[in-house]
């Protein structure tokens, strides 16, 4: 079977990598843009995997690997009022939003900046590399997920 390769973004002050190394697993909740959560509710599969990045950070870039463990599921925080991710018109007989559950795979040694990712010839397709790219949740081909994995893994190795 086919997996998905994915770039998942997530500000430093809410959940890191390590959050993630630490907890083993974690749901991604509160996505309220209709297209990452049709990436999520339509087409994020068990297995897939994803790039982990530290979006409004010093440096911005891709921290580690992650994996989806649970396929999306209705979003339960858009029906707790007065939850940061409360929706009104979210029914638990007719949910809006919905979440994947992801797991640890592997943190990299550094940041591997958004700079690099943009001065890499070979991924300047990707959708974070491109202006104004600001989606949450970002499909990436299989050849791009490789290069930044393998760049990522050799961040320690950079002078």
């Amino acid at each position: 079977m086919a997996r998905n390769y994915w770039l998942m973004k997530c500000e430093p002050t809410a959940y890191t990598i390590a959050n993630l190394a630490r907890d083993g697993s974690t749901s991604w909740e509160g996505v309220r843009n209709y297209q990452a959560r049709n990436f999520m509710r339509d087409t994020m599969k068990v297995g897939d995997v994803v790039l982990f990045y530290a979006s409004n950070a010093e440096p911005s870039g891709v921290t580690g690997i992650a994996k989806v463990s649970r396929e999306a599921h209705p979003d339960h925080y858009a029906w707790k009022k007065g939850h940061k991710y409360f929706d009104p018109k979210s029914t638990k007989t007719d949910p809006i939003w919905h979440m994947v559950e992801i797991s640890f795979v592997e943190q990299f040694p550094d940041t591997l900046p958004l700079s690099t990712l943009k001065a890499t010839k070979a991924l300047r397709n990707m959708m974070v590399t491109k202006k104004g790219s600001r989606l949450s949740i970002q499909p990436v081909t299989k050849a791009e997920f490789n290069i930044v994995v393998h760049l990522g893994r050799a961040a320690n190795q950079r002078p």
